[in-house]
């Protein structure tokens, strides 16, 4: 037997000896250690609801030094605020006074900020309400003096620190005191204090639904499937992250070019899809086009490794592809809601690219494609929120759909958070459901990597308007889009600031329609025919045409009273060819059977 066959001796195998001078073995290596930073991290983020105490400590500290250094800054705001003072002292004074027959109220110094409603109330306007609103007017106006940039300091921390003082301010408003607001003094005297036991009876219900984590269920009246999202349609493919709907046709012919509309997948489809009488997908239907809906998916923490531009291949580019089975060789009318148009721009990009011409528009409904102008959501992404963000959904697999609401309600926080505070806490009435807060409360959750790679690549470093938004490992840019444009703003967008959503037109030469529109987000989007008070601005830029700034379109652009749909279905109209019969529903002889009634699986997950 010679050694190469040879039996090993029984018993265990030892490793080879250490020398006696070599350090041990580290029970942790670097990552390990890095994981435990990131585990702590997620867990303040659940308490902080993803935002990084460093963003803000940042923000103060580089405010407080600035202004520590710079004393005619000082002067100035000392000066400010005597002068402050010395007009409230006059008005207090004035209004303490007894006034002659027929004379008027002393005229108060100092005015809300447009839109501020809190002080509306005709009591509002006498001692000694008045004076607790003026003087909070007052601690108003000169802390929004004191929060201007500092020479030196940066223009970001600037508004990030003007930002946290009026979230401060809005805690300590009058409106939110029964003791300073009239309407809560005499509904208080008026009901003995019941309105306070049942704002109490709120309160304890909802601080409980919240820590039990459950959500509140639809009201009767307004459920998915019955009341909202009912417009006819069938899902006609489906793959792992969305479905897809097409609507039946409601007219005896349609255009020949289908509307492929992409949502955002931050919140459910429907919004584009309410009740009847407010549904934009009915309303093209009805005007003779073959409309088809992507649904999204919700997202679990098992589908933390779906990428960003998954959203763009097994999304758009898969519903193309069904679309082409369903009607083929024809082109489609493409448009994006929001994060769904950013998505459906870099797609159009993509295509363009490779020569796919099978676009025959691109609508951008709210949505940007530059981010340096992002409005109050950019307060707070920098290098430090995005890390903790990206720790906080490291560990949970997914950005929950409350954690991202608190940050849409602190962007409004007047509006979303204290007037709520008022009337359900203190004034101890519900609001009355309606279909937007059925949707709005009807929230989805986003895939860590996703959502990371979206943060990086868009807000964080603006890459597709940079020249360095890479698809498939090569760049693509916004101008190589020839299909025609027609891109809609809202004038009181606090998501996509509609001076944002222009800055499409700089970076792209073909043809661009632009309106801009009352109403908010989503309210200036849902703008049904016939709803009061809407009206609207459209301009349109042709090729080679110099570019305007947005206040320059502004200036020269058609004002029209109404909602701005009749307008997008003519433009469509013009850019489609003549009606014809109707396609079939799905493609049987196709491998695309339809598969159910919409809407279905994905839009009911919870």
């Amino acid at each position: 037997m010679d050694a190469t066959t040879a039996k090993a001796p029984a018993g265990p195998v030892l490793p080879p000896a250490a020398p006696r001078d070599a350090p041990p073995e580290p029970i942790w290596d670097g990552v390990s250690y890095e994981n435990l930073d990131r585990i702590a991290r997620a867990g303040l983020g659940r308490v902080t609801q993803g935002v990084s105490p460093n963003a803000v400590a940042a923000a103060v500290l580089d405010w407080a030094t600035h202004l520590a250094r710079a004393p005619g800054r000082q002067t100035e705001l000392a000066l400010a605020a005597w002068t402050d003072l010395m007009r409230l002292g006059r008005y207090a004074a004035a209004s303490a006074t007894p006034a002659d027959a027929g004379a008027s109220a002393p005229e108060p110094p100092f005015a809300p900020q447009p839109g501020d409603h809190r002080f509306d109330d005709p009591a509002g306007g006498r001692p000694p309400y008045s004076l607790y609103a003026q003087g909070f007017l007052a601690v108003e106006d000169f802390w929004e003096k004191a929060t201007r940039p500092v020479r030196g300091m940066s223009a970001e921390h600037a508004a990030r620190m003007a930002f946290l003082v009026r979230q401060a301010l809005d805690v300590v408003s009058p409106s939110n005191s029964v003791a300073t607001n009239p309407v809560l003094a005499k509904a208080t005297l008026d009901e003995g204090g019941m309105n306070l036991v049942r704002g109490a009876g709120f309160l304890a219900e909802d601080v409980a639904r919240a820590l039990a984590g459950e959500r509140e269920a639809p009201p009767a009246g307004l459920e998915v499937g019955k009341d909202l999202a009912v417009t006819p349609g069938k899902v006609v493919f489906r793959n792992h992250l969305m479905e897809l709907i097409q609507y039946e046709p409601t007219t005896a012919e349609v255009r020949p070019e289908p509307v492929l509309i992409v949502p955002a997948w931050i919140m459910k489809y429907y919004i584009l899809d309410l009740r009847p009488q407010n549904s934009l997908v009915r309303y093209l239907v009805g005007q003779g086009f073959t409309v088809f809906m992507v649904s999204w998916r919700n997202p679990t923490a098992a589908d933390r490794d779906i990428g960003f531009d998954a959203y763009r291949t097994d999304g758009v580019l898969a519903a193309l592809g069904a679309i082409g089975a369903t009607v083929p060789g024809r082109k489609v009318h493409l448009a994006g809601y929001c994060l769904g148009g950013t998505t459906a721009a870099i797609a159009a990009a993509t295509m363009a690219r490779e020569h796919d011409d099978r676009l025959a528009s691109l609508t951008l409904l709210a949505a940007q494609t530059d981010f340096s102008e992002a409005g109050e959501l950019m307060l707070f992404v920098d290098e430090s929120q995005v890390a903790f963000l990206e720790d906080l959904m490291w560990d949970q697999g997914v950005l929950d759909a409350r954690q991202m609401d608190s940050a849409f309600r602190i962007l409004r926080a007047n509006d979303l958070i204290w007037s709520r505070v008022m009337r359900e806490y203190l004034l101890g009435r519900r609001d009355a459901p309606n279909d937007l807060m059925v949707w709005n409360a009807d929230q989805t959750r986003m895939p860590y990597r996703m959502h990371s790679e979206y943060l990086r690549g868009l807000f964080l470093e603006n890459r597709l308007t940079a020249g360095r938004y890479a698809v498939e490992g090569r760049v693509v840019a916004l101008k190589d889009i020839e299909a025609p444009m027609f891109i809609v703003g809202t004038e009181s967008d606090h998501v996509a600031p509609w001076r944002s959503v222009y800055k499409a037109q700089l970076f792209t030469d073909n043809e661009a329609t632009f309106v801009l529109t009352s109403g908010g987000h989503n309210a200036g989007i849902v703008s049904e025919p016939g709803h009061p008070g809407r009206h609207y601005r459209i301009g349109c830029r042709q090729p080679g045409d110099r570019y305007a700034s947005p206040d320059a379109w502004l200036t020269g652009a058609s004002a029209c009273e109404g909602s701005w749909w009749p307008a997008w279905a003519e433009w469509l109209g013009l850019r489609s060819g003549p009606p014809a019969a109707a396609p079939a529903m799905g493609a049987p002889d196709r491998g695309l059977p339809p598969l159910e009634p919409a809407p279905r699986v994905y839009v009911l997950q919870r």
